[in-house]
């Protein structure tokens, strides 16, 4: 559950200016990549573990995911099992 990191490939200086008028912090900026984490595996919890779930898990699972953590206890068990659930467990 690592991510890998990207670097630039720019060769400029740093005093050196690009053709097209960026310079080379500007150039590092635009040409660098943002990098992330995915976890290996899709979370298997239930419909029924989703609702007893404690909001700190809830809020632990969403972060791995990269997905948004906002909103009350309800909020987030109804976006985690939107999120998590095959249409066939929401039922």
């Amino acid at each position: 559950m690592s991510g890998v990191s990207c670097r630039s490939t720019v060769s400029a200086t740093p005093k050196q200016s690009r053709p097209n008028g960026y310079s080379h912090h500007q150039a590092i900026k635009r040409d660098s990549c943002s990098c992330f984490r995915m976890p290996l595996h899709y979370p298997r919890y239930k419909k029924s573990d989703y609702e007893t779930m404690p909001e700190w898990r809830l809020d632990c699972l969403l972060k791995e995911y990269g997905l948004p953590v906002v909103g009350d206890d309800n909020q987030k068990r109804k976006f985690a099992m939107g999120a998590f659930l095959w249409p066939s467990e929401k039922e």
